[in-house]
C-alpha cells in the first residue's frame, strides 16, 4: 500500500506537532539561533500571530505531522507588506526526502494567493542540506550577514535567500 502525503493548513489541534518538530530543530542547532526548547504556551501565541495571510502548512504521512512551513512577518512597515520571511522545519527522520520541496511548493501557492510578491529566508552558510532544498526550488542567495548571532556562546553568520514570484502569477 502506498503512503500518501497530504499537505493542508494547519490548525490549533496541530501545535503539539509543530512544537515537537520546532523543538528537534532547535536540538539540532542547523536552522535557527534559538537555543532554549519551546513550550506548548509559546506556541499557542506563536499561532495567534499567524492567521490570514501568514500562513502556517502542514505535510501529513498516516496522519502523522512530518513537517511543516509558516510565513511570517519580515518587517512592520508597510513598504514591505508583499514581502514574507519563510520557517520550515522537517521531522529529523524525514529530511532529505522530498518533504522540504513538497511544503515549499504549497506555501509558495499560499504566498502567491496571500498576494506576497517574494519570500525570503534566514539560514546558516553551513546548512548545507537547506540550501540544496532552497536553490531547488528556485531559491538564491542575497549575501551573509558577518556574526549576525549567537549559537552556542560563538557569534555565527546567517545567510539571506530569497525567491521572487513573477509578477504576472501574483
Amino acid at each position: 500500500m502506498k503512503t500518501e502525503l497530504k499537505t493542508r493548513l494547519a490548525s490549533v489541534n496541530d501545535l503539539a506537532s509543530i512544537l515537537y518538530i520546532y523543538n528537534q530543530g532547535i536540538e539540532d542547532k542547523i536552522a535557527t539561533l534559538e537555543e532554549d526548547k519551546k513550550d506548548i504556551e509559546y506556541m499557542n501565541e506563536w499561532f495567534k500571530n499567524h492567521n490570514d495571510r501568514f500562513a502556517v502548512i502542514v505535510v501529513e504521512k498516516n496522519n502523522e505531522i512530518i513537517g511543516w512551513a509558516s510565513l511570517n512577518p519580515y518587517s512592520n512597515r508597510c513598504a514591505y507588506a508583499g514581502v514574507a520571511d519563510l520557517s520550515i522545519y522537517i521531522k529529523r527522520e524525514y529530511r532529505g526526502k522530498g518533504i522540504g520541496s513538497l511544503l515549499l511548493k504549497k506555501i509558495e501557492q499560499t504566498a502567491i494567493k496571500n498576494n506576497f510578491n517574494k519570500i525570503v529566508l534566514f539560514t546558516f552558510p553551513f546548512n548545507q542540506l537547506g540550501q540544496g532544498l532552497y536553490r531547488k526550488n528556485g531559491f538564491r542567495e542575497v549575501g551573509v550577514f558577518k556574526n549576525q548571532g549567537k549559537l552556542n556562546g560563538r557569534l555565527v553568520d546567517v545567510m539571506i535567500m530569497e525567491k521572487v514570484f513573477e509578477m504576472s502569477s501574483i
